[in-house]
């Protein structure tokens, strides 16, 4: 046991560089990754108030398009959005009880580094609701 210990022949110096570069790895693997959960939160809470917006006031117009900006302002992302509803003709509004849903589109580059490596995904947010208006 005493030889083992005191031979120098250079094999853990090289199991310890592995383990480091290893490590290192994982840790700058974690450090581009993670941003990425945040934005699809960030886009899920997004998309979950827009059409919290849209249920409360029965349609899809200045209110909803207001409270996009504030969250907007808010989360720093800017989403593509698209509504799917059925309007009453001619009009903006969803009648009491119809099903309106908003999607949102939002871009990210994931990679190791900027440039090397990295490559664009695109984040997916949808949410469905009631309207809860009745329109004469």
């Amino acid at each position: 046991m005493y030889k083992l210990l005191k031979s120098k022949k250079g094999e853990g110096y090289t199991d310890v560089i592995v383990i480091i570069l290893s490590a290192m790895l994982v840790i700058v693997l974690s450090i581009k990754v993670f941003p990425v959960f945040i934005a699809k939160h960030q886009l899920d809470t997004f998309a979950s108030e827009l059409c919290r917006t849209a249920e409360i006031s029965g349609q899809i117009g200045t209110e909803t398009t207001t409270r996009a900006e504030e969250l907007q302002k808010e989360t720093g992302i800017r989403p593509v959005i698209t509504w799917s509803a059925s309007y009453i003709s001619g009009t903006s509004k969803v009648q009491l009880n119809q099903k309106m849903e908003v999607t949102l589109k939002y871009p990210v580059r994931i990679g190791i580094f900027s440039e090397w490596g990295a490559f664009p995904i695109e984040l997916t947010a949808k949410s469905t609701g009631r309207s809860e208006v009745y329109w004469k």
